[in-house]
C-alpha cells in the first residue's frame, strides 16, 4: 500500500472510532445494559462503504466498552462481535441486508455477555439488545447509509 493510502485508511479508522467513542460516551445512559440503543451502532453501516470502518468500529467498541462498567466478557466479546459484524458488513453487497449482522450478532453475543455478567434472563436479554440494535442499526443506519450512498465519492 502506497504510504499516503495507509495514512488516508488509518485516519478514517480512527476517525471513526473516535466519533464511535463520543457517541457511545455521550448517550450513556441507553449505550449500555439490557434495554440499550446504541446510537453509535448507525455507524456499523460504513464498513458497506470502505474497510476503513472494521478496525474504525473495533477500537472504537472496545474503548466505549472500557467505560461501560460490564469489565472484560464485555470489553472482550462485545469488541470482537463488532468486529466480526463489520467483516461481515463489509461482504454484504444488498445495502437493505447490511443492517443485519450487528443486529443478529450483538443479539446473541452482547445477550451472552449480559446474562453472565449480571445474571439477567438470556432470551429476554438477547430479544431487548436485538430490538435496541434493530432501532439503530435500521432506524438511524440504514438512513446514513442511503444518505451516504449518494456521496461515495467521499469514501475514494
Amino acid at each position: 500500500m502506497h504510504k499516503s493510502r495507509s495514512y488516508n485508511y488509518w485516519t478514517r479508522a480512527a476517525m471513526i472510532g473516535a466519533i464511535y467513542v463520543v457517541l457511545t460516551i455521550i448517550f450513556a445512559p441507553i449505550s449500555y445494559g439490557m434495554v440499550q440503543v446504541r446510537i453509535s451502532e448507525a455507524l456499523m453501516v460504513l464498513p458497506f462503504f470502505t474497510p476503513a470502518a472494521i478496525p474504525g468500529l473495533f477500537i472504537g467498541c472496545l474503548i466505549a466498552n472500557i467505560f461501560g462498567g460490564l469489565g472484560m466478557p464485555d470489553i472482550v466479546f462485545g469488541s470482537l462481535a463488532t468486529l466480526l459484524s463489520a467483516y461481515l458488513v463489509s461482504k454484504i453487497d444488498n445495502k437493505y441486508l447490511v443492517p443485519l449482522p450487528p443486529i443478529l450478532i450483538n443479539a446473541v453475543v452482547i445477550g451472552f455477555v449480559l446474562h453472565y455478567v449480571l445474571a439477567l434472563p438470556l432470551i429476554m436479554t438477547m430479544l431487548w439488545v436485538g430490538l435496541g440494535q434493530v432501532i439503530a442499526c435500521y432506524g438511524l443506519g440504514l438512513p446514513l447509509l442511503l444518505f451516504l450512498e449518494k456521496r461515495r465519492h467521499i469514501f475514494k
